[in-house]
């Protein structure tokens, strides 16, 4: 079995440094050869690419724009009558991924709107997002990029996310039905929300295309106190042949390099 491959989330980790490029020379510094990250837009490309150049380092996602976030956004994707700007957001994401040569984008659904209830708009945020995610997967197809839906807990981390279990993004990949978009697990959320872990990753790894972890509930390293057993889950997933990245989105309790012990010993392990 191969040894699974860790990316690390610069918008997570490494934030004692402010520059996303500093951060990118402390991840290859610590032994990383991947990094991934939600908005990298504020960011100037060319110095992006000069960085990713000079370490080495792939980039291995980045998230659609969030829209505006002091105004409530967080994704566009599902929200009704924001099409265009989920398309031109999508535009953004594609031009930074092409130029930073990454093949996978988070197309964030979003939240539902602060005076609705979930269950009258459930449908129209379903169909919206279907067609969003049908016309992201023509634009994405043609440049070898996939799209990925990540379900966010509502019970810890944001009560008003539209997309929220495993169960309900496997139902719109399966209206969406383009092999250009996949799911996106991020443990922690799948644990706070459904539980029921070594099941649902044996069923929904077949559509999965990027993994994520952190510590259930208080989202620190995965040798943290909590719930989870990553020894176990680790296993798992190289036993099931996982192949693709698994991007490090946790808290560190202190420092960044003080908290990947877990990861050093992970690799002596495997060596």
């Amino acid at each position: 079995m191969a040894p699974l491959k860790f990316c690390a989330n610069i918008s997570w980790l490494f934030t004692e440094m402010p520059e996303f490029t500093q951060r990118m020379r402390a991840a290859a510094s610590a032994g990383f050869r991947a990094v991934e990250a939600a908005w990298i837009y504020n960011t100037d490309l060319k110095e992006l690419k000069t960085v990713k150049d000079e370490t080495g380092l792939e980039f291995a996602l980045i998230n659609t724009p969030p829209g505006d976030l002091s105004a409530g956004d967080l994704g566009l994707g599902a929200v009704p009558g924001r099409e265009q700007e989920f398309r031109q957001g999508l535009d953004l994401a594609v031009q930074y991924a092409k130029a930073l040569d990454c093949r996978r984008i988070h197309l964030m659904a979003g939240r539902v709107p602060a005076e609705a209830d979930r269950c009258a708009v459930a449908m129209e945020m379903e169909d919206t997002f279907v067609q969003n995610l049908k016309h992201a997967a023509g634009v994405l197809s043609k440049e070898g990029i996939l799209g990925l839906i990540e379900p966010i807990n509502t019970r810890i981390t944001d009560p008003r996310y539209f997309l929220d279990s495993p169960h309900q993004a496997a139902m719109i990949l399966q209206r969406v039905a383009h092999p250009s978009i996949k799911m996106q697990m991020d443990i922690f959320h799948w644990q706070i929300m459904d539980g029921n872990l070594t099941q649902n990753i044996r069923k929904y790894l077949p559509m999965t295309g990027h993994i994520q972890i952190a510590q259930v509930p208080d989202r620190h390293e995965p040798d943290s106190d909590g719930e989870l057993s990553f020894s176990y889950l680790f296993k798992l997933l190289e036993e099931l042949d996982y192949q693709d990245h698994i991007g490090c989105e946790y808290k560190p309790q202190r420092s960044t390099e003080a908290g990947l012990d877990w990861l050093r010993r992970y690799r002596k392990s495997h060596n």
